[in-house]
């Protein structure tokens, strides 16, 4: 016996349009409603109120990281092709996502899709989790049809990003970790060990070496009030810091300096290149204008001077000119990018072009990082020899003209 179910769908307009249809089951009206040129946003079973509740596993914090949403929209996009209706696939997503701040969020997303809201608007409401590229690129699915097509690239786009952090964090921890053992093996040496070398040096008198001098100034300092002043002064110069990095000047010096450092300059250089290429190409490939996409990569990028240099990209094509024209004006953007754009304009094939700058880029991060390693191990093994040699010698310069004294 067929059923009736009850169906929200929009057509190619995005008109939103309510109806009934009788069919066998939920799967086969979904795929008919597809064959007739619809896109499904909500189908249930007429009579039927429909799942209400939420199972939530609960998070161990309410934050929601970039790898999450990158999860999410990786499943999203699976059901949707495979021909759940978006607010079917939204109501079993809320149910399987361990973090449950963004269940909850999923939640209020599908919630506003059954009220009428198209799946672009009802994620622009949660800024801090789906930002505006993110929002771009499904807007411009669900304009073109192709929502299941757009998500499977956000997808990849965010995953890529995601990786692209977890490689830059990488290059990051090993030096980050063998400073912070240099530092407490300094920290254990002046507050333990100098002091007792201090009292030495009061009994057998004389005057002490300038470096020994500087070194038990050094222990003293951490052994007394005084410590609380230096403290005092490292976290107002931090918090001084960083809101000079959020003005626009400081901003522009800061990220200006990133890019310029012998050795991780160029990591910064290159995962720059690749997330301006990647997310220019996922926004035209999902037929995202040009001139708006130049915007939201511009916003999107993580430097300004990258976003400034987008920026005057697109002023230019607004004037007209060829795409790679103005990108030469800018030092930022190397060669190689500017002559696949120019490839890729003259063959139409500009997204693609774009697509393949990224992987390029993306390839030279990875060995920039496998690089970074084998050249700061030997580099931070001398740097800990120095520091720690460096105290220990100063400690023991006085014992050498004890010893002359003494043979004299």
């Amino acid at each position: 016996m067929a059923l009736t179910f009850d169906y929200k769908v929009r057509d190619q307009s995005g008109k939103l349009v309510e109806g009934s249809l009788e069919g066998d089951s939920l799967p086969l009206v979904i795929s008919r409603l597809r064959e007739m040129g619809y896109l499904p946003v909500s189908v249930t079973e007429a009579g039927s109120k429909g799942m209400k509740t939420e199972i939530v596993i609960p998070g161990l914090s309410d934050r929601i990281k970039p790898k999450e949403v990158a999860m999410f929209s990786r499943q999203f996009a699976t059901m949707v092709d495979s021909g759940l209706s978006i607010s079917r696939s939204l109501a079993v997503l809320s149910t399987q996502m361990e973090n449950k701040y963004l269940a909850a969020k999923i939640r209020e997303i599908r919630d506003d899709v059954e009220s009428g809201a198209t799946l672009s608007s009802a994620l622009a409401k949660h800024p801090k989790v789906f930002d505006n590229l993110y929002v771009s690129m499904i807007q411009a699915g669900e304009i073109g049809g192709t929502i299941d097509t757009v998500l499977k690239s956000t997808s990849e786009q965010l995953e890529k990003a995601v990786e692209l952090r977890r490689k830059i964090k990488g290059a990051m921890t090993y030096p980050i970790i063998v400073l912070s053992v240099i530092g407490i093996i300094v920290l254990v040496m002046m507050v333990a060990i100098v002091p007792i070398f201090k009292n030495l040096f009061k009994t057998l008198g004389g005057t002490l070496p300038g470096p020994t001098q500087a070194v038990i100034a050094i222990s003293n300092t951490l052994l007394s009030w005084k410590l609380l002043v230096v403290i005092a002064v490292v976290v107002a110069f931090i918090i001084a810091f960083r809101r000079w990095i959020k003005t626009e000047k400081g901003r522009l010096i800061w990220d200006g300096f990133k890019l310029k450092p012998p050795i991780f300059g160029p990591l910064a250089h290159k995962a720059a290149m690749t997330r301006f290429a990647s997310t220019l190409s996922s926004l035209l490939s999902s037929g995202v204008p040009v001139l708006e996409a130049l915007d939201i990569t511009a916003n999107a990028a993580d430097n300004v001077i990258v976003a400034n240099a987008v920026r005057a990209t697109k002023t230019g094509v607004r004037e007209g000119k060829p795409f790679a024209e103005p990108m030469k004006e800018h030092d930022i953007f190397p060669n190689l990018v500017i002559q696949m754009v120019e490839v890729g304009e003259q063959t139409g094939a500009l997204d693609e072009m774009l697509q393949r700058v990224a992987d390029f880029y993306s390839d030279e991060v990875d060995q920039t990082v496998d690089n970074l390693t084998s050249i700061l191990e030997p580099l931070l093994v001398v740097v800990m020899g120095v520091v720690v040699g460096s105290v220990i010698i100063s400690l023991y310069l006085p014992m050498f003209d004890y010893i002359k004294l003494l043979k004299s």
